[in-house]
């Protein structure tokens, strides 16, 4: 092996690390920022969908133009580290900003809420096209990436467990609400609960701490009086509040909760903030660039876009990674509110998203071994399609089908974890591909297309997940607009997604580089830098 690509372990787990980073603030975005603008912020789903699809769509410009700074960025840190040093504390600020909710008319939160998230996608972009660049520079080799890839998948969604597994962990924590409360008994496994704001809650999420009991209103104030798991309303300094609760015996005063879910937002992400900047700077410090450009390359962008844009294998990956994160981004961002909503049990969906994480790492480390079995444009195709179907199924489960759910949703996630892991791998064999035909590197280029994938992929599920919503005329805080919802909800957590990644899937068929293709320029390759 070339000393151009071996890589210790040392290096593979720091730069996994800057992914994990990354995903505390891009799960948590994509899990958690739609149901906290709508539910918290108040909001509605149409202001919310569009602004996550004008954010996404400026994208494509800021990422082109990233890809161009990181290849001419010159520093003793080298091209593309530099950036992760640069943006690790502005990245965890702007993230905190995002679930800061402050008191404004409502114009003046749409302008907060446009201008922190527009915010938020440049550094994201300043970071992660960089930091994916970092990866095709490490090593020479395209085995020995597709390790590291693995190593970043798991880096990646172990950063996605902490924040969706300890995220609403968290909100309880923070946002306890201390209130004076009466529990008096009626019968057996019934009670009244009276409770006496203390204090001014737009958001206020009343539950048993077991969460087995179900909650309805004493005097109907909700129109609609389903009975649930869990109440969601707005208290006011000095009113009473009063439910009938059953299902649990022995009901005390202090087996029930009340939580402020902005405060409790807030205070959380803000915690998990300051990992990420620890993260992305042990990532700093702990990687070095390799592959360097031909030293005869002159820095020419019309000539670098026009090899781009001639870059075949960089088109496909482009278009097919869109739509794999379009699946992605509706599956992430209907989780919460499928749990809440549907299910009743917004904890619950923590321990699923747990476990989501857990399928997810599991997919990334087997990526490697499959790959070498049946190739990346196969083992793509087949985990597109797989994922798909299962996730499908979805749509059969009912309310109390839990077990089935999380069988079909860690199944589909297992099978989904292999999209991103051979994507940002594939763009590095992209890059070779270009050097191979055309003596021309443009790292960073290539790679702006998995950050602009990855964004406005998002932000096309996001403006689905609005539109859809309001088709159905959700509002997150009318309890009998979220009842009306329910089969919206139900069809963007199973078949809506299924559907993107079924054509991503036939897209795929188009990808021209297969392992022998691969062998061939790797092995080109390696012998032109060690002539050099």
């Amino acid at each position: 092996m070339s000393k151009l690509s071996k890589l210790s372990l040392k290096e593979k787990i720091g730069y996994a690390l800057g992914d994990g980073a990354a995903n505390i603030a891009w799960r948590g975005v994509s899990t958690f920022l739609f149901i906290y603008y709508t539910d918290v912020f108040g909001l509605s789903p149409a202001i919310v969908g569009v602004l996550f699809l004008v954010a996404r769509f400026s994208d494509g410009i800021s990422d082109i133009l990233m890809g161009v700074i990181g290849d001419r960025t010159k520093s003793k840190y080298g091209k593309f580290r530099p950036w992760i040093l640069w943006t690790a504390i502005p990245l965890g600020v702007v993230l905190s900003l995002l679930f800061t909710a402050p008191d404004l008319s409502s114009s003046g939160k749409i302008v907060y809420v446009y201008v922190t998230y527009i915010l938020f996608t440049l550094i994201y972009t300043a970071n992660n096209i960089p930091y994916g660049a970092l990866m095709a520079v490490m090593t020479g080799d395209d085995k020995e990436r597709t390790s590291l890839g693995s190593f970043r998948m798991v880096g990646a969604f172990a950063g996605g467990m902490i924040v969706q597994g300890l995220l609403l962990f968290l909100v309880a924590y923070f946002g306890n609400v201390n209130n004076d409360i009466r529990v008096d008994k009626l019968g057996d496994e019934k009670f009244r609960v009276e409770v006496l704001a203390m204090d001014n809650v737009s958001n206020a999420n009343i539950k048993t701490e077991a969460g087995i009991a179900t909650f309805v209103w004493e005097n109907n104030v909700s129109g609609k009086n389903e009975m649930t798991h869990g109440k969601s309303f707005a208290m006011k300094s000095g009113e009473k509040y009063t439910f009938i609760v059953e299902g649990e015996s022995n009901l005390e005063v202090d087996n029930i909760s009340i939580i402020n879910q902005k405060a409790g937002y807030s205070k959380s992400i803000y915690l998990l903030s300051v990992f990420l900047i620890i993260f992305m700077l042990f990532t700093f410090y702990s990687t070095k660039e390799r592959v360097m450009p031909p030293e005869t390359q002159k820095n020419n962008f019309l000539k670098d876009f026009k090899d781009l844009i001639g870059n075949r294998p960089w088109l496909v990956l482009l278009i097919v990674g869109l739509l794999f994160n379009v699946y992605n981004s509706i599956k992430q961002g209907i989780v919460v509110i499928y749990f809440t909503h549907y299910l009743n049990d917004q904890l619950l969906a923590a321990t699923y998203l747990i476990g989501l994480m857990l399928a997810s790492i599991g997919g990334a480390m087997v990526t490697t071994y499959l790959s070498k079995r049946l190739g990346k444009k196969k083992l793509f195709i087949y985990a597109l399609i797989f994922s798909s179907l299962t996730n499908a199924l979805l749509v059969f489960c009912g309310p109390n089908n839990i077990v089935v759910i999380f069988i079909l949703g860690l199944v589909s996630e297992f099978a989904s974890a292999i999209f991103p892991t051979l994507f940002f791998v594939m763009l590095g064999d992209a890059a070779d591909y270009s050097e191979f035909k055309n003596s021309r590197r443009a790292t960073g280029l290539i790679y702006s297309a998995g950050s602009f994938a990855t964004k406005f992929g998002g932000g096309i599920a996001g403006a689905i997940i609005g539109f859809v919503l309001v088709a159905f005329n959700y509002d997150g805080q009318d309890a009998a607009s979220i009842t009306g919802a329910i089969p919206g909800i139900v069809m963007l957590m199973s078949w809506i997604p299924a559907i993107v990644a079924v054509l991503a899937a036939c897209l795929m068929f188009f990808y021209p580089l297969d392992q022998k293709k691969m062998n061939i320029i790797t092995t080109e390759l390696n012998a032109r830098r060690e002539d050099v």
